[in-house]
């Protein structure tokens, strides 16, 4: 397994990572959760992603109890939450957000549903409006004062938010944010290619991804080309919003350009799937890509992607670059 520096920290982490947005607390209980973890672990895997969100907590309480069950070092791992959409059904406006009081409230009740002594990585799910940039990266500093957290990072911020959040840290002496959590992937592209070009360079922010979606949820794999299986999880309830995202115009036109991805994938001897992580991991300024699994086999597969990226040479890469036709300076290649 390869690693990489996040960001400007010294943190090596895991170039493939697991997350568990969509499956814990919705599909899949402690067992099952330990299984899939355990594959994702033996093969190198030492980043395992969550959210206060996801699944309203339950997420995390999953992982928490398979994390304890696994018998783990616990310097053998990093495990993160994110803060802003509140672990409660209708939360009110002191149990979301970016708020000091949110944000310390929220860390601590990660720590006990993951059963951990101190977060390694804490992000900001998302922009706060109404809460002064200033607290939230003194909330932050205070944690990790305190030793509840290692490092903090963002997700879904953009560069403006970022610079002012890393200028407010170095006016007032507090502790700038070290990574960002973008989507990113061949259909999502512009804010981790372009938006955020100056602030990799270490005399900015020097600044560390952690990305999600690879595989453009679900589009990337091939396995819409026929229309939608009657077990894909868009026809769960509560993935209405993703069902719908499947069948407005941008992803029609998107999926139908992936029978070209996939042939350029058999033609190097590889999946979809693979093809599509392997080409996030040739991004230099991807510190680690996180992935997701339903079951092992899945698991296997995407780990297996990290042989596909030698071979994404100059020519497979103009030959995607012709499929997908939205490249604006890409960084892909950048030393």
């Amino acid at each position: 397994m390869e690693f990489r520096r996040l960001g400007k920290s010294g943190l090596q982490v895991s170039v493939l990572s697991f997350g568990a947005w969509v499956t814990f607390g919705q599909q899949y209980g402690v067992n099952e959760a330990l299984e899939i973890m355990a594959a994702a672990y033996d093969r190198g895997c030492n980043f395992f992603d969550n959210a206060e969100a996801y699944a309203k907590g339950q997420a995390e309480t999953i992982m928490g109890e398979a994390l304890t069950k696994s018998g783990w070092r616990r310097d053998s791992y990093i495990v993160s939450s994110k803060v802003f959409g509140g672990s409660v059904e209708k939360p009110s406006p002191i149990q979301r957000g970016l708020s000091r009081k949110h944000v310390y409230e929220a860390a601590y009740q990660a720590i006990e549903r993951l059963q951990c002594e101190y977060l390694d990585l804490y992000f900001c799910h998302r922009p706060d409006p109404h809460t002064p940039i200033e607290e939230t990266v003194r909330a932050m500093t205070e944690l990790i004062q305190r030793g509840d957290v290692l490092y903090w990072g963002t997700s879904e911020w953009s560069a403006t938010e970022l610079m002012e959040a890393y200028a407010v840290a170095r006016q007032y002496d507090l502790i700038p944010p070290t990574m960002e959590q973008p989507q990113y992937n061949m259909f999502h592209r512009y804010r981790v290619e372009n938006e955020y070009a100056r602030l990799y360079h270490p005399d900015t922010i020097g600044l560390g991804t952690t990305i999600w979606s690879p595989l453009a949820s679900g589009l990337l794999t091939g396995k819409y080309n026929d229309g939608v299986p009657a077990d894909a999880r868009i026809n769960l309830p509560g993935y209405e919003w993703l069902k719908a995202m499947f069948e407005s115009e941008t992803s029609k036109a998107r999926l139908a350009k992936v029978p070209a991805l996939a042939k350029i994938a058999a033609d190097i001897g590889t999946t979809m799937p693979k093809l599509a992580l392997a080409w996030c991991l040739k991004n230099p300024n991807v510190s680690t890509v996180i992935t997701g699994a339903s079951r092992v086999s899945q698991v296997e597969e995407n780990f297996d992607a990290l042989a596909v990226v030698p071979l994404l040479t100059d020519d497979v890469m103009a030959a995607i670059e012709a499929v997908l036709q939205n490249k604006e300076h890409s960084l892909h290649g950048a030393s």
